[in-house]
């Protein structure tokens, strides 16, 4: 289980494709529009093209940066070369340390839609042990092999859109018809504007396998830019046909559900359900797949201890990294102790934006070549986290600190007990 074999590049345009989508649509989508109709009415479409444009310039500065490396890592990498190893680390450690914890707690929600199918999964104990024996069989799935997931994810990703799209062609040609757009209060606005934000975050996982794909700096800047915009139009079209169906618009977080069975009967809500099911389970392989590509990274780049960077001899995955990240999500859904860290992803999250952020004009003014378009769009990136960070709660902000503070030691003890990689220059 030698170190120096590398996974091999196996992952096109279509499988780097699946990453991102399956990373900004998990189980929000079947939520999001009836909160958001609830809130601003018919003024929702809207809300999710103002989401778009916030996440606009960090996917920018993604893309653009994306052009730069071929390694595995993605954030890692940029913070590193940009501000040196402890900053590359921070990139990645929260990312990584608040997916463990959302394994878990995604897997429950998962859980939860198919107990409305199966009353035994309502059972505590029962649906704790399926979460469990869930996350143990991904885990040991994505060990197979990146194409072996990259194909699983595919399936999972037709199964959680097709009922969508349906829902979507019914509203169309059936004899339904959404209200005007109207404008909402903007005090009204501006609360919901956060909840936009969240549902396109977690697109920069797409970046982290680079090291396993065949033309990363090809495709990732195309891929990123053209996913954000079928997620956009995603998020539209189902909200709009949510609108045209339903008369009575209610914020419960299964409303697509009742929408789907006026249009479908009972066969069209339990579609919902479980597509539901089926686009949480996505999220969470796909974070399976990207998640412990960052560990693998940082132990590349000497962050984190050489074991999290061995290969499997016959599958060429990082075996290490997975099997660290999918158990410790496991046992951390046995507990009930992953509430508060879940609750920090966000600015866990944005901590990555804004060192990639800041990376981008370190990097092209190192090289002799300031882009003064890519400043302007890395400053963009920077002001909207900011301003996303100033409207969270005292509680996750505590947590992050937290969380923080544990990938600081780590990173010291990564750097004692091994040979360090050289810093970026």
């Amino acid at each position: 289980m030698s170190t120096q074999v590398k996974p091999p590049r196996t992952v096109g345009a279509v499988g780097t494709s699946l990453f991102q989508i399956n990373g900004m649509i998990g189980a929000g989508i079947f939520a999001l529009p009836a909160v958001l109709v609830a809130a601003v009415g018919s003024f929702a479409p809207v809300m999710i093209v103002i989401g778009a444009i916030l996440i606009l310039p960090t996917c920018f500065v993604f893309a653009w940066l994306a052009t730069r490396f071929d390694k595995t890592g993605g954030p890692v990498l940029y913070g590193k070369t940009a501000f040196g190893s402890y900053a590359g680390f921070q990139a990645g450690w929260g990312r990584f340390a608040s997916g463990i914890v959302a394994l878990g707690a995604n897997t429950h929600v998962m859980v939860g839609y198919l107990g409305a199918l199966f009353p035994a999964l309502q059972t505590a104990w029962i649906a704790s042990l399926t979460v469990f024996v869930i996350l143990v069989l991904t885990t040991l799935y994505n060990i197979l092999g990146m194409r072996s997931s990259v194909n699983a994810l595919g399936w999972l990703t037709v199964l959680k859109l097709a009922p969508l799209g349906f829902l979507v062609i019914a509203a169309v040609i059936g004899n339904y018809n959404a209200p005007a757009i109207v404008l909402p209060e903007f005090t009204e606005t501006e609360t919901i504007i956060l909840l936009t934000f969240y549902a396109f975050i977690g697109f920069e996982g797409v970046v982290v396998p680079a090291g396993e794909m065949r033309n990363p700096k090809r495709d990732l800047p195309r891929v990123i830019m053209i996913t954000l915009t079928g997620v956009t139009l995603a998020y539209i079209g189902v909200i709009w046909a949510y609108m045209a169906i339903v008369t009575e618009p209610t914020g419960n977080s299964n409303a697509l559900a009742g929408a789907a069975d006026i249009v479908f009967g009972e066969i069209g809500a339990i579609m919902i359900v479980l597509a539901a099911s089926f686009s949480i389970m996505a999220n969470t392989f796909a974070g399976m797949v990207v998640v412990p590509r960052l560990s693998y990274g940082m132990a590349e780049q000497g962050m984190l201890p050489t074991w999290f960077e061995r290969i499997h001899p016959r599958f060429l995955t990082p075996h290490n990294s997975i099997m660290f990240y999918g158990f410790g999500g496991a046992l951390f859904s046995l507990t009930g102790g992953f509430a508060a860290l879940a609750a920090a992803s966000t600015l866990t999250r944005l901590l990555t934006y804004v060192i990639s952020a800041g990376a981008l004009p370190v990097i092209e003014k190192r090289e002799g070549g300031m882009n003064w378009l890519h400043l302007l769009f890395a400053l963009l990136s920077l002001a909207s986290c900011v301003w996303i960070a100033s409207n969270a709660s005292a509680q996750s902000w505590l947590t992050f600190g937290g969380v923080f503070i544990v990938g600081t030691v780590l990173f010291l003890i990564a750097r004692r007990g091994s040979d360090a990689s050289p810093e970026a220059e």
